[in-house]
């Protein structure tokens, strides 16, 4: 066994083939889960350009500036959407990557084979990144996430000043190409090198990131405040949002029956479930101060450091907890060795509800995927056909907002234009087609 523990790629190998096992449905998905992987594919074939000619690069200034996730996104979905077993095996690998990144990021930092491996697989088969993992339209929070650990490990390994500050710079900007979070890299890496004991590495690579991402913000702090896009929408941004949104992200991993991190805490904590995930909250917090304040500390900073800017939108969002998963679940995996038994209890029982709420999940984007696969390609059908706005009404009302989001600025599908030609009506207005339980269309009248 010893021989084993000891090569340093068992454990990213066990790791990576743990994700790629457990999440196996999430690979095995028929469709897609909204209409961001729709937009994208139709944008794919009617856009110009290669990677680095699509005009994605050079707009500065636009409110998501996002030219590699973006042109990236492009090539995949111009190549993959029509197969989309292989599209999703393309980020369920990424996500096991990561955990595998995060397995060894935390064995190097001293926790035990089997604990840092376990540490990686709760994180991974969380809410959190199961969510991430099924989603294609998540490509830049692997993305960023990726770069944040691999400038952990290069923190902890590497030993010349120039190789640090090179690799972490270059990282760090690969990062900011790929989603306005990755800002958050310095103060992470700040609060690594504070509770590491002020190393040496870690504060070199505080100022290597910190480098682009002042140039970045320099550049571009105006243009994500006060873009119009804010307005009216999620990302409108207020510090009085910071509170609520930081117990939403808290809270969430173990509301087993939800879906999406936002909205649930509108009406107050009269929900059972609301108060016993803080029950469990605090129960976890009070496992990590019988080890030490530094401990606690290190997992409401880190936590708060790894949503950074989003504590300040408008709505919570499963995509947004990446970091914040990752940060945690490695802060816990840490104070692991120096727990009593009581704490070990409580951090074990509260694991499982994280994994039972990522399963949920997973079954969850599994069955919209299967509704997607059916339900496009009707739809595209019944559009071809029809002169007129195609009316729609869910046999199931609790699934009205997955055909929302379906039907949501679909330009077009499979070739056939669709646009505003698509409407979804309720209650006992005249519709055309029933959307069955399956996403099937049931004609209702004939014109």
């Amino acid at each position: 066994m010893d021989v084993i523990t000891n090569k340093p790629w068992t454990l990213f190998v066990l790791a990576v083939l743990g994700v790629l096992l457990l999440q196996s449905p999430l690979i095995f998905n028929p469709g897609y889960l909204s209409h961001d992987e729709l937009q994208w594919a139709y944008y794919a074939t009617h856009s110009p350009g290669g990677f680095f000619g699509n005009g994605l690069w050079g707009d500065i200034h636009a409110f998501q500036y996002r030219p590699l996730t973006f042109s990236l996104w492009m090539v995949l979905s111009r190549h993959l959407f029509e197969h989309p077993y292989a599209f999703h095996a393309v980020l369920v690998m990424w996500g096991a990557i990561n955990t595998g990144l995060l397995a060894q990021l935390l064995r190097r930092a001293g926790a035990e084979f089997h604990i840092a491996l376990l540490g990686a697989l709760v994180f991974a088969l969380g809410p959190y990144a199961s969510y991430i993992h099924g989603w294609v339209g998540t490509i830049a929070d692997l993305i960023w996430l990726s770069c944040a650990l691999s400038i952990g490990l290069v923190a902890m390994h590497a030993r010349r000043a120039w190789v640090i500050v090179a690799i972490v710079s270059a990282l760090t900007t690969v990062a900011l190409l790929s989603k306005e979070a990755a800002i958050v890299i310095p103060v992470l890496v700040l609060l690594a090198w504070w509770f590491s004991g002020r190393q040496r590495a870690w504060g070199i690579a505080m100022f290597a990131a910190g480098a682009p991402v002042a140039i970045y913000l320099a550049l571009r702090l105006g243009s994500i405040l006060f873009s119009k896009a804010t307005t009216g929408s999620i990302y409108q941004w207020s510090f009085a949002s910071i509170p609520v949104r930081w117990l939403e992200y808290q809270l969430f991993p173990v509301l087993t029956s939800r879906l999406g991190a936002g909205d649930f805490l509108q009406k107050g904590f009269g929900s059972q479930q609301i108060q016993m995930a803080c029950v469990g909250w605090l129960l976890l917090v009070a496992a990590l101060w019988r080890v030490g304040w530094r401990w606690v500390a290190a997992f409401v900073l880190g936590g708060a450091a790894a949503l950074g800017p989003v504590l300040l939108l408008g709505g919570a969002a499963n995509q947004y907890g990446y970091g914040f998963a990752a940060v945690t679940a490695g802060v816990v995996a840490l104070a692991w060795r120096e727990m009593p038994r009581v704490s070990r209890v409580i951090v074990a029982i509260y694991a499982l509800f994280c994994v039972w709420h990522g399963v949920n999940i997973v079954r969850s984007t599994h069955d919209i995927g299967v509704k997607q696969s059916h339900f496009s390609p009707a739809l595209a059908q019944a559009v071809k056909a029809s002169t007129s706005i195609v009316r729609l009404r869910p046999e199931v009302e609790k699934d009205r907002w997955i055909y929302e989001r379906l039907t949501f600025d679909i330009p077009g599908y499979q070739g056939v234009a669709i646009g505003g030609r698509v409407q979804l009506v309720s209650g006992d207005e005249a519709s055309d087609y029933l959307i069955t339980s399956q996403g099937d269309l049931k004609i209702v009248r004939t014109r």
